[in-house]
């Protein structure tokens, strides 16, 4: 029963070619080798090294480099211990004027009082800068070090010049040792992010950076056993390009360097959209609709390729819709405001003096509102 199994989900007539086997896959000819299942799952046991080489890399690189820079860790406040509002609290972190309404009759407290308590234990939770700093600098220095080894195999490729070279005598074309390491490195990471998700800096965009992980990690699969690597290094690399200045935007946030933020902040957001929005759709995915099927030929997995890029097209749109918000709010404010798919809430959000009459927007502290945006994070959130 496993080995019919086994044979529906490893279907010859869904994942190749027509007339394509892969018992064709598993004989090259001499001195070459094409890419084989059981290799990829090489990744898995990798991911939990990388996870643990993110841990080592905070502590030992990232926190000094944070305290030399004077970006402390910092002990939020902590909230009174009460049963009553605890109970609330987790379940409607930012209670309602009905809610707030009844507690002040039930504890007999002042409605300024409850949303104090509130607020001191939103913050309570709130990750430290020191912690947000760590987050990121692992995110760039792993971007900066992929990307500049994809660029350096895919600059000698002819498929980086020639995209048709991606599909000629496909899917027998030979793997090389740049192709496997750049794949397995990639499907790590993403599966690193996979684990560290839940218990990394929870972001509003929680849900789409599990679409956007889980469909990278298929994708990252998928085209290694089916031996689409040329492609799928070109999507790896675009992908990754604009990460690198969107982690160095907040790490320079981080830091308080408000114009090298404003600065970084303005070429990812040019690297985003001429990557992403540009050349991904106009060159990748071009050419895997149209070249593939011209020199190729579609087959049943062609379609959910195509599906798949296209999913991560539709999310790329999504990103650049938040990353124009903040870009319009920095031509009207000066400079770079509150990520729109930021972590927790900052407390300035909610210190807002209910007789005073001001729209939130005016009593915002801009020290505590100084978040760039995160689209892949990468980013990666990339």
């Amino acid at each position: 029963m496993t080995s019919s199994i086994l044979d529906w989900i490893w279907s010859e007539s869904f994942w190749l070619p027509q007339n394509v086997t892969w018992a064709d896959l598993e004989r090259p000819p001499p001195g070459e080798e094409y890419p084989r299942m059981r290799d990829i799952l090489y990744a898995i046991p990798l991911a939990v090294c990388v996870f643990l080489l993110r841990m080592l890399f905070e502590r030992l690189v990232a926190k000094p480099c944070a305290q030399i820079l004077q970006i402390q860790a910092g002990v939020p406040r902590q909230a009174h211990p009460n049963a009553v509002l605890e109970k609330v609290f987790q379940s409607k972190a930012c209670p309602d004027t009905r809610t707030l309404e009844g507690l002040t009759k039930q504890m007999d407290w002042d409605e300024r009082k409850i949303q104090r308590w509130f607020r001191v234990r939103r913050n309570q939770d709130r990750p430290s800068v020191q912690k947000k700093f760590c987050e990121s600098m692992w995110r760039f220095t792993f971007y900066l070090g992929i990307f500049i080894y994809a660029i350096r195999h895919l600059w000698v490729s002819p498929w980086m010049w020639d995209t048709r070279e991606c599909w000629y005598n496909y899917p027998f074309q030979p793997l090389s040792a740049g192709q496997f390491n750049y794949y397995v490195a990639e499907l790590a990471f993403y599966w690193s992010l996979m684990f560290s998700q839940f218990i990394d800096i929870k972001r509003k965009d929680f849900i789409i950076m599990i679409v956007h992980h889980l469909a990278t990690i298929f994708l990252i699969t998928f085209s290694y056993a089916n031996n689409m690597l040329r492609v799928g290094t070109l999507v790896m690399c675009v992908h990754d390009a604009s990460d690198i200045f969107l982690e160095a935007a907040k790490l320079a946030n981080y830091a308080k360097y408000q114009r090298l933020c404003d600065g970084l902040f303005v070429v990812f957001s040019i690297s985003f959209f001429i990557t992403r929005l540009v050349i991904y759709p106009f060159w990748v995915v071009y050419s895997v609709l149209v070249e593939s099927w011209e020199i190729a030929g579609p087959y049943q997995a062609w379609w959910l390729l195509n599906g798949l890029l296209l999913v991560l097209q539709t999310l790329h749109i999504i990103w650049f819709y938040l990353i124009a918000r903040i870009a319009i709010k920095a031509i009207f404010k000066g400079k770079v405001t509150k990520d729109d798919r930021s972590d927790i809430e900052s407390s300035s959000d909610e210190e807002i003096d209910s007789s005073s009459g001001k729209n939130p927007s005016q009593t915002l502290n801009p020290k505590e509102n100084n978040h760039t945006v995160n689209p892949n994070g990468d980013t990666h959130d990339h």
